[in-house]
C-alpha cells in the first residue's frame, strides 16, 4: 500500500511537471488578455522612474522535506538616493521532490513617496502569500515556473481637513503572478562553483477579487542579468529590469528602469545535524 501512494505521488508530481508547459501557455494567454483590455488597449500616461533594488533570497534546508525562505529587498529611487520600498518576506518550505517546492509565508512592504507621481504619504502593507516553485532542465538551460497567490492588506490614506495624510482603512485585495525564468551558464556545461551564467525572467502580475481598481493588469517585469556561481550555496546577479506599473487611477504607467543586485545564500542545516553526536 505505501508503495502503491508513493508510486501515485510521484506519478502525480511527473504530471504535474510535464504539464506546466501547457499551463504556462494558459496563463501567459489569459494575461496577454488582460493586458490588451486593461493596459495597452486604453490611453494612457507614462510616468520614468530610475530606481536601485538590492536584494538577499535564501531557501535553506532544515530536513530534506522543510525548510525556510528569507527575502530582504531594499528599493531605492534615483538608484540608491531616495526610498521606494522596504520588503521582507518570509515563509516556510515543503520540497515534494527535488523539482516541486511549495512555500507560504508572510511579507511587510513598507512603500514610500517616489518619482513624479508620488503616494499620499508612506504606508505598510501586510502580506500572506503561496507559492509554488517548478524546476527544469532542458539540455543547459534551467527553467524555473512560479506560481504566486498573496493576500494583501494595505494601510489607506485620505486627506484630513487640514490637508494632512490620515489614515481611513485597511484595503484587502487578492493578486496572482507568474514567473518564468530561463538560467544558462556561459563557462561551463552546468550550473557549478565558479560558474558564469546569464539569467532571464519574464514576470506578470493580476489583480482579481474585490477593491481591485481600474489596474486588473497590475504589473509586468522584464528582466536580464549576469551572475557568478560562488559555490553550491551562493551566487550573485547583476541585471536590469523593466518594470511597468499600471496605477488603480487606469491612466498612469510608470516605465521604472531598475538596477538589481542580488545575493542568494542557501543555508543547508541538515549537515550540521548529520554531523551532531
Amino acid at each position: 500500500m505505501q508503495q502503491q501512494l508513493k508510486t501515485n505521488n510521484l506519478s502525480f508530481l511527473f504530471g504535474l511537471t510535464r504539464s506546466a508547459a501547457t499551463i504556462n501557455l494558459l496563463l501567459l494567454s489569459l494575461l496577454l488578455a488582460f493586458a490588451l483590455q486593461n493596459g495597452y488597449a486604453q490611453p494612457r500616461e507614462h510616468i520614468t522612474n530610475t530606481n536601485g533594488w538590492y536584494m538577499l533570497f535564501g531557501n535553506h534546508r532544515l530536513t530534506n522535506k522543510w525548510g525556510l525562505h528569507t527575502e530582504y529587498q531594499w528599493r531605492r529611487n534615483d538608484i540608491v538616493t531616495n526610498w521606494q520600498q522596504s520588503l521582507l518576506r518570509i515563509g516556510v518550505d515543503y520540497r515534494f521532490n527535488d523539482n516541486v517546492m511549495l512555500t507560504a509565508g508572510y511579507g511587510n512592504i513598507i512603500t514610500y513617496p517616489y518619482g513624479e507621481l508620488p503616494t499620499l504619504t508612506t504606508f505598510n502593507e501586510n502580506r500572506i502569500w503561496e507559492n509554488l516553485l517548478i524546476t527544469q532542465k532542458l539540455n543547459r538551460f534551467y527553467l524555473q515556473h512560479r506560481y504566486r497567490l498573496e493576500q494583501r492588506f494595505a494601510d489607506h490614506y485620505v486627506k484630513n481637513a487640514e490637508g494632512m495624510p490620515e489614515k481611513d482603512k485597511v484595503i484587502y485585495t487578492n493578486r496572482m503572478r507568474y514567473l518564468f525564468s530561463v538560467t544558462y551558464p556561459l563557462n561551463k556545461p552546468v550550473m557549478e562553483k565558479n560558474t558564469l551564467f546569464l539569467r532571464l525572467y519574464e514576470e506578470a502580475f493580476v489583480n482579481f477579487g474585490e477593491n481591485v481598481g481600474k489596474n486588473i493588469f497590475d504589473q509586468n517585469r522584464a528582466y536580464i542579468a549576469l551572475g557568478y556561481q560562488i559555490n553550491k550555496q551562493a551566487n550573485i546577479q547583476a541585471g536590469y529590469l523593466h518594470h511597468l506599473v499600471f496605477k488603480p487611477d487606469g491612466i498612469h504607467v510608470e516605465k521604472n528602469n531598475t538596477l538589481q543586485l542580488g545575493l542568494t545564500y542557501n543555508l543547508d542545516l541538515r549537515k550540521q545535524h548529520h554531523s551532531a553526536p
